[in-house]
């Protein structure tokens, strides 16, 4: 028998009448599943249940359930008890963990679930009646009937689509917009929201319907809120301090803001809609200072807060400022122009902990490119935030001892990212490493390097020393007081490498005239050979300032003709 002390909501002592017995074959418990709602012997399927879900529980693949239609017959076993034990909620957790377990077999998930079979999950996790109450019982039966229809969904096309007119989706939105006023638990709060997720993310029309027919939005962007007020009421906090979430409203929160991401796709600009993104950027601004019980849960909740924050109109960027408030301490590097820069610099050190962490190669597009696009949408459009991150990324030079991308900086991660093979990437960085420096070539070449930034420049028509057309949107001032130390040693400075060029011992010192030939005639040789398979192309600047592949080499010469009849008229 299983002992007191041992957990109502532990699935597998759901019933406390029976241990597992484990020597029973898996044929014989499922026999006696299906034989023993037949014959009406609860003893028999009672006990065959508590044995097949703690022998099973991990399992993906049951082939005992392919022979001689036994899936079937074992899902319809299950829907027996459901109907006929109603109230039993100690006895449904377990049928659900079971249902569960069978549902995991995609190929059969269509031709299992039934229009009965929904309405009856519905029942059981309570979104036919307002009033439900919760205990510790129901809870465990509705996060196992959650957790099964969460399966289902996953892994039906067809299932999903069916949400948005089997009431699934209505009721689901219909009790999510009830949490500001009745006492629903967490734990049901985060499986409402992951389904929420799950069916917006796999379907057009769900997400439709969230948003023209449900009001999504605004029911979802509440969710935030009431998260946010109940953990400070939980704290006892101030309304002042940032908010503290425990592991379990962090990812309700979580599941809120990926919900808000899926129906956000497709922003528009129009007053109604700024307005409605504008309260969204002040909620997220409080979730970007909150903290979480562990580091993780705070990594996981900042990193689907930015990946929102990508679907929103920089224009609404901001409300991520505030002005600078006398009554609060504001740490100085926190406050430019009047301005309080602390979330900002959250989303900034959010970067500078991701390029710590050395993603690979094939992960730095998911990784590193949302939040990428939010600083380079905030310095675009509000000129306070591009002047912030100028001075975090891009402070006045001091030490030109080592090329940018060798540097333990900001301004060195996001140097060695320009030469990334991932090209969306290198663009996104190379865009903002050029705004930051206010669309200045000679400026980015002096923080990059001009090896770094010839990628820009070439897909940017401004190799060979043209200006951008967006650097007059920008003041004249310079902004860019050098240091003593750059201005003593900027005349050393080898512009291509951005530092200041080591000197190093000549390669063909002690070699023979013939030696120097002989390695000359090598170099061309291998030269030729890259041209010829095509990986390689000699090519000139066009003027259109972006580099065009020549055909042969008299085109070069006629290239130098047009460039000294430039330098010529420039002269004159």
């Amino acid at each position: 028998m299983a002992t007191d002390s041992q957990k109502i909501n532990d699935v597998s002592y759901q019933l406390l009448a029976y241990e597992p017995i484990h020597e029973t074959s898996l044929d014989v418990d499922i026999q006696n599943i299906i034989m023993g709602v037949q014959d009406n012997t609860k003893e028999v399927y009672e006990q065959a249940l508590v044995n097949f879900l703690v022998k099973e529980s991990k399992e993906f693949d049951i082939l005992e359930l392919n022979k001689e239609n036994k899936r079937e017959k074992l899902w319809d076993a299950l829907l027996k008890i459901l109907i006929a034990n109603p109230e039993k909620s100690a006895l449904l957790a377990d049928v659900f963990t079971v249902f569960r377990i069978v549902s995991r077999d995609k190929s059969s998930v269509n031709k299992l679930v039934t229009d009965e079979w929904i309405g009856l999950v519905l029942m059981h996790i309570g979104l036919n009646d307002r009033d439900y109450g919760y205990d510790e019982v129901t809870l465990c039966k509705i996060e196992e009937a959650h957790k099964v229809l969460w399966n289902v969904l996953f892994n039906s096309r067809e299932q999903v689509e069916a949400t948005v007119t089997n009431s699934l989706l209505e009721k689901l939105v219909n009790r999510i917009k009830t949490y500001d006023k009745a006492p629903v638990p967490d734990s049901i709060k985060f499986y409402d929201m992951k389904i929420i997720f799950l069916i917006s993310a796999l379907s057009i029309n769900v997400r439709q319907k969230l948003e023209d027919e449900l009001n999504g939005f605004i029911c979802f962007l509440n969710v935030l809120r009431v998260i946010l007020r109940e953990a400070a009421e939980n704290l006892a906090q101030s309304d002042l301090l940032p908010a503290i979430l425990d592991d379990q409203k962090a990812e309700i929160s979580c599941e809120t803001l990926k919900a808000l991401f899926n129906i956000t796709l497709n922003c528009s600009s129009d007053d109604d809609s700024l307005a409605k993104y504008n309260e969204l950027v002040r909620v997220l601004r409080d979730y970007l200072l909150a903290s979480t019980a562990s580091i993780e849960k705070t990594w996981q909740l900042r990193n689907d807060i930015v990946n929102l924050l990508t679907n929103i109109p920089s224009e609404c960027y901001r409300e991520l400022l505030t002005l600078v408030d006398s009554s609060v301490t504001v740490p100085k590097v926190l406050c430019f122009e009047g301005l309080n820069m602390i979330v900002i610099y959250e989303i900034l050190m959010f970067l500078k902990a991701k390029f710590s962490d050395e993603t690979g190669v094939s992960k730095q597009l998911e990784v590193y490119s949302p939040v990428l696009t939010v600083l380079l949408k905030g310095a675009t459009t509000h000129r306070p935030i591009r002047k912030f991150l100028r001075l975090h990324i891009l402070p006045p030079l001091k030490d030109v001892d080592k090329r940018p991308e060798e540097t333990d900086t900001l301004r060195g991660y996001l140097c060695k990212m320009l030469t990334t093979p991932i090209t969306q990437v290198r663009d996104l960085v190379a865009e903002l490493l050029f705004v930051l420096c206010k669309c200045n070539v000679s400026r980015m070449i002096k923080y990059t390097g001009y090896g770094n930034a010839a990628g820009l420049f070439a897909q940017r028509g401004l190799l060979g020393g043209r200006k951008d057309n967006a650097e007059a949107d920008y003041s004249s001032s310079s902004e860019d007081s050098e240091t003593e130390e750059y201005a003593e040693q900027k005349h050393l400075i080898n512009p291509v490498l951005g530092c200041l060029e080591q000197p190093h011992e000549d390669p063909m010192a002690g070699m023979t005239d013939e030696q120097k030939e002989y390695e000359a005639m090598k170099l061309v040789q291998l030269m030729d050979s890259l041209t010829r398979s095509g990986a390689i192309k000699p090519c000139r600047v066009g003027a259109d300032g972006k580099p065009h592949v020549i055909e042969h080499i008299l085109e070069l010469q006629q290239g130098l003709k047009i460039r000294e009849a430039a330098d010529d008229s420039d002269t004159d």
